[in-house]
């Protein structure tokens, strides 16, 4: 967190509960400090099209709890209808109506309009791993090396190889589909609020051409561990490290290429 936004968001909004503003200013002042929290508060920036998402849900709980209650929708109604009625406000009313579809227009206009310019590094879709990485409280990984630790099962004891792969598809289900899909194809419920949109795991130019290690990374560090050739990257992909244990993420790899019937790729003779 970046504490140094946070904090004075936080004493803000206890300053105005102290003074027991009216209910209209803690509906704004609860919407504009959450914003600023998410578009400011967290050390790693969180996509804009995800801070919509939950904008959208913020506008619509906080209209609940107005609506829910008769003396709250009347404390938020009746200073909007003195403001829309009575004349002492009617200068700042006009530069409202005026004012805010100006905003809106010219947001669009500078949208349009502004100059597209390529990223002053080249980008990859799939940028090289690192030769290692640090995951899992300081457990080092030796990524041109490793191997999912349970794929060998596959020959050796195929029924200890199918539970690891249940538990990947519980895993998947329980943390992975929202975004990409029952069936991996990269559509799930939130795909539409993020960009880019999610990988999807059923063409053939995605997994199949990847080495477990490289999905291990990608999965472990999420979009905060894309490296700068990788860029410009607004993935919402979390840092799954902080989520799940090391199995279970060796567990989801299994059940990527079971479920979309692939084989990941074999390690090139010169990084044996």
């Amino acid at each position: 967190m970046n504490w140094s936004i946070v904090l004075p968001v936080l004493a803000l909004m206890l300053l105005l509960q102290w003074r027991r503003v009216s209910m209209l200013t803690w509906v704004f002042v609860w919407w504009g400090s959450l914003y600023v929290i998410l578009s400011y508060g967290f050390a790693t920036p969180i996509p804009h099209s995800v801070i919509q998402l939950y904008m959208g849900i913020v506008t619509l709980g906080l209209a609940v709890y107005v609506t829910a209650n008769r003396e709250r929708m009347q404390a938020v109604w009746q200073p909007l209808k003195a403001f829309m009625t009575e004349r002492r406000y009617l200068p700042v009313l006009a530069l409202v109506i005026i004012g805010v579809p100006s905003l809106v227009a010219a947001n669009v206009y500078w949208s349009m309009t502004s100059p597209v310019q390529a990223p002053f590094f080249a980008r990859t879709v799939h940028p090289a791993s690192p030769a290692s990485i640090t995951a899992f409280d300081g457990k080092d990984f030796d990524l041109l090396r490793l191997d999912n630790p349970y794929r060998g099962l596959e020959e050796s004891d195929p029924q200890a190889f199918a539970s690891h792969v249940e538990n990947g598809r519980r895993v998947y289900y329980e943390n992975c589909h929202y975004c990409h899909g029952d069936n991996m194809t990269g559509n799930g419920q939130f795909a539409h609020g993020l960009n880019p949109i999610p990988t999807n795991f059923a063409d053939p130019g995605t997994i199949a051409m990847l080495q477990e290690s490289f999905l291990f990374w990608r999965i472990a560090k999420g979009a905060p561990g894309m490296p700068e050739e990788g860029g410009p990257w607004e993935s919402a992909m979390p840092v799954w490290e902080k989520f799940l244990s090391e199995e279970e993420i060796w567990d989801v790899v299994l059940f990527l290429y079971d479920f979309t019937d692939s084989r990941p790729r074999a390690r090139e003779e010169g990084h044996e």
